[in-house]
């Protein structure tokens, strides 16, 4: 009895160090609060895309790394993602109005509902559609970022 006590210790000592190891090689994930103003509409829902990189940004449906819709309920709205990595992102809003989950344009291509990118950087028919670089945030463990809500192409 008494050889095999000490190999018990030594055996919850190894498995102690290896939960740890495994704790402290964990990936940790960062939360993104993002802070919508300037909602004109009290029906509808703003739409939300999260992006990784500039594949699809910021149009694309099927390139966004998290994505979401939320009720509107006022001029401002509050939504969190979690389980992001760390790293560089850039979000585009809709203020869908007709349910389709996409941002809807004239003939032109000129928006015909609100929308809104991360960064707020100019969009005109002379700068056209924002870059990723443009746009992008670093995200690290909680990280804010307001977007103000358009309506129209800036002049």
């Amino acid at each position: 009895m008494l050889k095999i006590f000490p190999f018990h210790h030594f055996l919850l000592a190894t498995l102690a160090c290896i939960s740890f190891a495994k704790t402290a090689n964990a990936e940790q994930t960062a939360t993104l609060n993002v802070i919508v103003n300037g909602i004109r509409h009290q029906k509808g829902e703003i739409c939300f895309r999260i992006y990784a990189s500039e594949k699809g940004f910021p149009l694309s449906n099927t390139s966004e790394v998290q994505s979401g819709c939320t009720k509107i309920t006022g001029s401002s709205i509050k939504t969190v993602f979690s389980g992001l990595k760390p790293g560089t992102y850039a979000i585009a809003v809709v203020d869908d109005q007709n349910g389709d989950r996409k941002l809807n344009s004239d003939f032109f291509g000129i928006p015909k509902e609100g929308f809104g990118i991360s960064k707020n950087p100019t969009v005109s028919i002379q700068t056209g559609t924002p870059k990723f670089r443009d746009a992008s945030v670093a995200i690290s463990k909680n990280t804010t970022v307001k977007i103000v809500m358009k309506y129209s192409l800036d002049p």
